[in-house]
């Protein structure tokens, strides 16, 4: 490898808002996540559809296959 043209590698600890944190290297630091694997719906199989004012029945009632004209 050359010498100085690689970032600083340093310990890091990744902090999730529901209070799971992470070591690891990095080259930006410690910072904050949103959402991780101990948190997420994917991986606790605690998944649900939020339907926020109805999105979901528009959606459907919009792309619903209709009945083919008659000629």
């Amino acid at each position: 490898m050359k010498e100085g043209i690689h970032p600083n590698y340093k310990e890091a600890v990744i902090n999730c808002a529901c209070g799971a944190s992470y070591k690891t290297g990095s080259t930006r630091g410690s910072f904050t996540v949103d959402i991780c694997s101990a948190c997420h719906p994917f991986f606790t199989g605690k998944q649900r559809i939020l339907d926020t004012a109805g999105r979901v029945e528009r959606f459907r009632k919009k792309y619903e296959k209709k009945a083919p004209a008659k000629a």
